[in-house]
Formats: structure tokens, C-alpha cells, sequence
């Protein structure tokens, strides 16, 4: 039987706006007091379940459906991209190589705000642009860790860096999923991000160091910071503006991390900073390190930005896929098996205002689906764990102690692997009672102020769902109606969306989880929390002012074109 969403059950917005916001302060509230993540996350759930049966009046076979849904969303392909991160890791740990690929990076600069700055943002810038999903994070923190970083900083940098790339992560998917909800010609979506996030690419280099260092540390270190940040955000608006979105952080991270590199050549800072805790480094002591024996090191690491990269491909996703329903190839039905979910597959509708209604009908003339995709072979994950395979035999690891090590990273995230299914169940179970839009809608009510908030409601969106895809294809038609509505640029308002989303993937629970398993910190989530917060807040305010002096005294910025 087909059910309507209702945002407003109270018939009072606020309240209904703070019922529907109860899960995501369960779950963040529990973090904050120390509750562990899994158990916080179990909670939040209930709630959420609780809050769309209840209140909104979802059947509750829907909300439960929609629930394991989102479970198996959050294991494949976000659970498995974590699993198949850290286990690359600890094999290289393992092997004994990655001794030298902290010596490798120890030689460029020891000091740890350069290595932040090649590591988290440049490689990362990279990583995101290639897969997205968490794995910048996943691999980022564990390589951080690695090279001798303190594991909550490694976190709170992994998370600080994955911001500004995001809108264009995974060959531009977040754009090009705003272009088809919103239906705004996404090159256009494309030039306008490219006219915000720029500016905050500058930024964020500079707020990680002030994070570690202070203001001291970055006045030690502004030259690199400048070089680093100055060359990504020079990439990321000439390519989203006169390219597309699909290679913007692609190329942004590989010419940041050449151009960062290069210049550390002639260029190190004065005073090398470690963390106060750390003792003197002695690697001037220690012979040099031969070529060979560096790339032998890093090979694990090249082959993973090869098959991160080349899984990011649409062409090569379609032919792992299966191809398509025209041409189809051997693998059509083998690597990629869908599943309508049962009692929730489109049995949902949207209304307005999120949807535009047909005359005369009170809900949106397609239902919502609901299909999950077991897309084993063209996973991220899988890209990941094949390298991890590749790895092993490049650095002569057996079966046996390949099969061990499997074992073991398996076992030591099983909880972390349990608390992303519950978010994403959570996720889900919002998304489809309709809170989500409660919440959202909440925002729409500020009238000629609207532009500071519209990057808000991306913000909130990204929260909510771990993702800028997830939020751009939530809040996207959303923004549209209400730009239109209030006499706004449609294509600011929609692109602000994506741009300020990027601010809350710091903060979203996923992201959480990730950088704390990949840290070794599994029950820090919560400290991890509470330190990032106001960061990430204060970034998405920026977004907020930026937008709203777009649209009313630098209207140049905005790009002409008609969508």
C-alpha cells in the first residue's frame, strides 16, 4: 500500500522539526557523553525507528525495511572500503616496507606539518577525487598513524583535509547527481562550485596547520602552506570552470601534491615542529635511502591510487557491472545482482515542496526506490582488496600469512564494521519517513536570508546521510523550488547546497567511525566529535556568508547560462 511523506505531523514546524531531528541528537549526544559508538549508534536507530513509525506515520514494515536497507548500504561498499584499507595497511606493516615509507617521507621534510600537508590533504585531495565514499579518510589516517603521527591527530586531520575536494569526489559524481535532481546543466553547477570552493582550498591547508601548530606553526610554515593550498585551489577553478567536474580533484591533488613536493626541494621550514610528545627524530643518523629501495616501499601505495583510480572510472564500473542492457558482456548477472527491498521499494512518495506535484494529486508521480545493488566487483572496496592482493605478491607475503592478516584486520573492526551499518540504517530510516525533510525545511523559512542557509541545509544533509551525493540528490530539487520562489539564482542556491555539504563530511558519523578505526581509536568517536564540531561548523558558516554576498552583491560571480 502506498504511503505519503508528512513534514509538518505536529502542524507546528518547529516541533515537528525537533522530533524529527531526536535520532541524530541520540546519537550525537551519546557520543559526546563517552558512550561507546556501536551502542550510541543502536540507540539512534531505535529512535529514528521509533520517531517515523510514531510520529511521522511510516508502516512500520517500511521503516524496518528501510532500516536494513540501509545496513546493507553501509557494509557494501562503505564497510568494505574500510575493511580493505586497513587491511592494505597492516600488511605493509607487516612486511616490514613501511618503515621505509616513513623514512621516504621523513626525507622530503620531517616536519609534521609538511607531511600533514603532502599526506592528508595533497594525496587525499587525490583519493577523493578518485573514489570518495571514505576512503581519503581510511587511508589517509592509517598512512598518518603510520609514520609516527599521534593517532587522534591523525584522525582530526584525515577529517579536517577530506572537506573542500569533496563536491567533486568521486569524478565529479556530487555535481553530476545535483545536475540530474535539480535539473541545472551540471557544467554550470560545476563553474559556480568552482567559484566557492577555492577560496576555502586555500583555507583548510592553513586551518589544519593552525590545528596542529597554532598560529606559531603557521607563520614557521606559510610558504608551503601557500603552495600546497594555492596550487590545488588554482586547479580546482580552471578545471571546474572550463573542463567539468569529473577530473577537478583528480587533477587538483596530483599537481598540489608535484607542486608541494618540487618546491619543498628548495624550501623547509626554519624550525621543524614535531608534536610536543615526540622525542627528537634521529633519521639524519641513518643512511640514505636508494631509489630502488623507495619505490620498492611505496609500490603497495602506487598500485592502490592505480586500482582506486581506475575503479572510479564510469566506463570500467559499467564493463565490471556487467555492461549494459544493449550490450551486455560475460559478467552481465554474475557481478552485479539487484534487490528490490521488499515493502519499501517504491511504495514511498515524496510531496511537495521537495517535489513538484502533478496538478490536482497530492504526491510526487513516481514513487521513491529502493534497490540495493550487490556490485561486488565494481565496489571501491574490491579495487582496494585487489591491491592489497598485488601488494602481497610484490612484497612476498604467503597465503598463509596473507589469509592471517585478513583475519585479524577483520576481527579488530567487527564492531566498527557494525556501527556503520547501524548509521547508515539510521540514514536511511530518516530519509524515507520524510524527517530529514522536516529538518530541512526548517531552514526555507528565512526568507531574503535564505542564501546563508541554503549551504546550511547541504551541511545538515551531509550529516545526515555521510554523503554530498546522499544531500545534493535530498535537498537539490528543495533548493531549486525555493530559489525560484524567493527570486534567488537557481544555480547559486543549488550549487551551495553541494559546496557547504562538503563542511559536514567531517562530522557525519561515518566519517567518524572510519577515522577511528583507521587511527586505532574505536571508542575515541566521540572525543574525535566533540574537538571537530566547531570546525566544521565554522567552515559551513563561512560557506554561508560567501553565498549570501554572492547573491546580493557579487552576482558577477554567478554564472550565465540557461538550465
Amino acid at each position: 500500500m502506498p504511503w505519503v511523506q508528512v513534514y509538518d505531523p505536529a502542524g507546528a514546524w518547529f516541533f515537528s522539526s525537533l522530533v524529527a531531528g531526536l535520532p541524530i541528537l541520540m546519537l550525537l549526544g551519546l557520543l559526546v557523553m563517552g558512550i561507546s559508538a556501536p551502542r550510541a549508534a543502536l540507540a539512534g536507530l531505535a529512535t529514528a525507528l521509533l520517531v517515523s513509525v510514531w510520529f511521522f506515520g511510516m508502516p512500520f514494515e517500511a521503516a524496518a525495511a528501510a532500516a536494513g536497507y540501509g545496513a546493507a548500504f553501509g557494509l557494501l561498499p562503505i564497510g568494505w572500503i574500510v575493511l580493505a584499507a586497513v587491511f592494505l595497511f597492516h600488511l605493509t606493516v607487516r612486511s616490514g616496507q613501511f618503515e621505509v615509507v616513513k623514512q621516504s617521507v621523513a626525507a622530503i621534510s620531517p616536519d609534521r606539518r609538511v607531511q600533514a600537508l603532502l599526506i592528508a590533504f595533497c594525496f587525499g585531495t587525490f583519493l577523493e577525487g578518485a573514489a570518495g565514499f571514505g576512503t581519503p579518510v581510511a587511508i589517509s589516517a592509517a598512512i598518518l598513524i603510520g609514520i609516527g603521527f599521534s593517532p587522534f591527530y591523525a584522525a582530526v586531520l584525515a577529517l579536517l583535509a577530506n572537506t573542500s575536494p569533496v563536491a567533486f569526489g568521486a569524478l565529479g559524481t556530487p555535481i553530476i547527481t545535483l545536475g540530474e535532481i535539480s535539473g541545472i546543466d551540471k557544467m554550470l553547477l560545476s563553474q559556480m562550485a568552482g567559484r566557492q570552493l577555492p577560496f576555502f582550498s586555500l583555507v583548510i591547508p592553513l586551518w589544519m596547520v593552525w590545528v596542529m601548530s597554532g598560529w606559531r606553526g603557521v607563520k614557521g610554515c606559510w610558504p608551503a602552506i601557500l603552495v600546497c593550498g594555492g596550487s590545488f585551489a588554482t586547479i580546482q577553478f580552471a578545471v571546474s570552470n572550463f573542463h567539468g567536474p569529473m577530473l577537478v580533484d583528480v587533477l587538483g591533488g596530483v599537481g598540489s601534491l608535484v607542486a608541494t613536493t618540487v618546491f619543498l626541494r628548495f624550501w623547509q621550514p626554519k624550525n621543524l615542529w614535531r608534536f610536543p610528545e615526540e622525542r627528537t627524530p634521529q633519521e639524519k643518523n641513518r643512511p640514505p635511502l636508494g631509489a630502488g629501495k623507495i619505490a620498492y616501499a611505496w609500490m603497495p601505495w602506487i598500485i592502490l591510487s592505480a586500482m582506486v583510480f581506475l575503479w572510479g572510472l564510469p566506463s570500467w564500473k559499467t564493463m565490471l557491472d556487467g555492461g549494459t542492457a544493449n550490450r551486455p558482456n560475460l559478467l552481465a548477472g554474475i557481478s552485479k545482482v539487484s534487490f528490490e527491498t521488499p515493502a519499501l521499494h517504491q511504495r514511498i512518495y515524496r510531496t511537495a515542496p521537495v517535489v513538484e506535484v502533478p496538478e490536482g494529486s497530492d504526491r510526487a508521480a513516481k514513487a521513491e526506490d529502493a534497490i540495493f545493488h550487490l556490485n561486488w566487483l565494481s565496489a571501491t572496496g574490491t579495487g582496494i582488496f585487489l591491491a592489497a592482493v598485488l601488494s602481497a605478491f610484490w612484497l612476498r607475503i604467503g597465503p598463509f600469512v596473507f589469509l592471517r592478516q585478513f583475519g585479524e584486520t577483520l576481527f579488530r573492526v567487527r564492531w566498527a564494521l557494525a556501527t556503520i551499518a547501524c548509521m547508515l540504517a539510521l540514514a536511511f530510516t530518516t530519509k524515507y519517513s520524510g524527517a530529514d525533510v522536516t529538518l530541512g525545511l526548517a531552514f526555507t523559512r528565512s526568507g531574503w536570508f535564505y542564501p546563508f542557509f541554503a549551504p546550511l541545509l547541504g551541511w545538515l544533509g551531509v550529516a545526515l546521510t555521510g554523503s554530498d551525493t546522499s544531500a545534493n540528490a535530498l535537498f537539490g530539487s528543495l533548493q531549486r523550488i525555493t530559489a525560484t520562489q524567493l527570486g534567488l539564482d537557481p544555480i547559486l542556491i543549488v550549487a551551495s547546497n553541494s559546496t557547504g555539504g562538503v563542511m559536514g563530511k567531517m562530522i557525519d558519523a561515518q566519517s567518524i567511525v572510519v577515522a577511528a578505526v583507521a587511527t586505532q581509536q574505536t571508542g575515541s568517536e566521540g572525543r574525535i566529535l566533540r574537538f571537530i564540531f566547531p570546525h566544521s561548523l565554522a567552515l559551513a558558516i563561512a560557506i554561508g556568508v560567501l553565498t549570501l554576498l554572492q547573491a546580493y552583491v557579487f552576482q558577477g560571480m554567478i554564472p550565465a547560462g540557461k538550465f
